[in-house]
């Protein structure tokens, strides 16, 4: 199903559809002003590395990237051998929408993908996955990667990010977290980029600002400077070291600066909380997972997800299955209220629910 323009036209697909936060394109031009040396040893990328280590708490090494893909992949690369073995949630985007990625950069690591409610994996799920060391002919355990925020938009505690850890460090695997929303899931957790990651016992994390207000920027950032030896030449070889680096560095600098990834993270969550909130009201709507972070699922009835993409309301169906399909809406950090007060309306109406449903 897709949405034909019409009168509202507004766009809840993904929060990759947002443009740039004006602190970020400032950044971009402030950068542009003269020369700078290139792959990264310009001063923006050097004031970068010590910024991040300030807001973690932690000595960090830190590789600027433009694709979450890339930063995913890599990391991975720099962690598991060929014959590896990394385990995820069936649903996490490096099983599922990565195009092959993760086992390509890493030379053939093998995904194995477990089940876990609302798109989490716990403790319990991988120590019972956890198989073959030692045994020639399997894969060897090697990695445990987890996303944050969730496929299905909830979020890892603290205390679970630790218990997986736990179990990784049991069986020496490392513990990798695709943040390509980790500034959405810190939002919600209230507590410090430190305990969300390498205080609970994440060695790398990739965080991404794209989908929060970047242009385009990503970064590896490894806990373990050690564990980050290769990376250099891993991301050169795999065509991801740019000449002209300081252009994303400048995002990343800005998206840090003055907590403006928290502000922005912050609203993308509060209209996600908005909408789901509203959407819940209406009859025949279930929500199907929790909504902890900016992205809403649902099960609509057809008539209602018809109803609103014939208005111009573009989002994903999910699951196209049965009277109700499954849809999913992503906020982001210039979602505007009007927006969602629209959506509202709009499905209020349709589903023949107070005032609106008399307005046309």
């Amino acid at each position: 199903m897709t949405a034909p323009a019409a009168e509202f036209a507004a766009n809840f697909a993904s929060d990759n559809v947002s443009g740039v936060c004006p602190e970020i394109l400032e950044a971009i031009a402030r950068a542009n002003a003269g020369p700078a040396m290139p792959y990264g040893e310009d001063e923006i990328t050097r004031r970068l590395e010590a910024q991040v280590a300030e807001i973690f708490e932690h000595e960090v090494a830190v590789f600027p990237l433009a694709t979450g893909s890339a930063a995913n992949s890599l990391a991975l690369s720099a962690l598991v051998p060929r014959y590896g073995a990394i385990y995820c949630h069936r649903e996490a985007h490096v099983n599922v929408d990565e195009c092959g990625a993760p086992e390509f950069f890493t030379g053939g690591a093998k995904l194995v993908p477990l089940e876990g409610l609302h798109a989490k994996i716990d403790a319990a799920t991988v120590a019972a996955a956890v198989s073959g060391a030692g045994v020639v002919h399997h894969v060897q355990p090697a990695a445990v990667s987890i996303t944050q925020a969730s496929e299905q938009g909830t979020v890892y505690t603290p205390q679970e990010v630790a218990a997986l850890a736990a179990v990784a460090r049991e069986h020496r695997l490392v513990l990798h977290m695709d943040g390509a929303r980790f500034a959405n899931a810190l939002a919600r957790l209230s507590c410090t980029p430190a305990e969300a990651s390498w205080k609970a016992g994440v060695d790398v994390l990739t965080l991404g600002a794209t989908k929060n207000g970047a242009l385009a920027a990503e970064a590896a950032i490894f806990f373990r400077p050690k564990q980050a030896a290769d990376f250099g030449f891993l991301r050169k070889r795999g065509g991801h070291l740019f000449s002209k680096m300081r252009f994303v560095s400048a995002q990343l600098e800005a998206y840090l600066t003055g907590d403006l990834w928290l502000r922005n993270a912050m609203h993308a969550n509060a209209q996600a909380t908005r909408l789901a909130e509203g959407l819940a009201a209406l009859p025949g709507v279930e929500l199907t997972a929790p909504v902890e972070a900016n992205e809403v699922f649902a099960a609509l009835p057809r008539a209602l997800v018809e109803g609103l993409q014939a208005r111009g309301f573009v989002f994903y169906v999910w699951r196209d299955a049965g009277p109700k399909p499954l849809v999913r809406f992503v906020t982001a950090f210039d979602t505007r209220a009007a927006d969602v007060a629209a959506l509202l309306a709009e499905a209020a109406r349709l589903a023949g629910v107070g005032a609106g449903a008399d307005q046309r």
